[in-house]
């Protein structure tokens, strides 16, 4: 079983930066693909981006060019670095851990994952 953290929401203007951790247990953190999701209350969890265990990145087109994905498999972190904010970012946003994926894959599938953090809320106000 593996557990996961997430931390680094709140509340920022449009425009602004925020940087989201998610910290992982275990000893194969390094082995996992990991990924990034976000959700709206009453929607459907969507994917943001995703990076393998060999560093091979995805991103969903509504964030390429503005959030950066990357993981210290050191420190069993895995980050999402997030500058120039839109309203439209406000979510809870979920990182998840498939350890099951063959190391090139960066997988965007939500349902492909095996593990689940509890969420950070991200506002951005106007």
């Amino acid at each position: 079983q593996v557990q996961l953290v997430e931390s680094g929401g709140g509340l920022v203007q449009a425009g602004g930066s925020l940087r989201l951790s998610c910290v992982a247990s275990g000893r194969t953190f390094s082995s996992y693909a990991m990924g990034w999701f976000r959700q709206v209350p009453g929607k459907e969890r969507e994917f943001v981006a995703g990076i393998s265990s060999i560093y091979n990145t995805n991103y969903a087109d509504s964030v390429k060019g503005r959030f950066t994905i990357f993981r210290d498999n050191a420190k069993n972190t895995l980050y999402l670095h997030m500058n120039s904010l839109k309203a439209e970012d406000s979510a809870v946003y979920y990182c998840a851990a498939d350890r099951a994926v063959p190391a090139a894959f960066a997988v965007t599938d939500l349902n492909d994952y095996d593990y689940w953090g509890q969420g950070t809320q991200v506002t951005v106000s106007s």
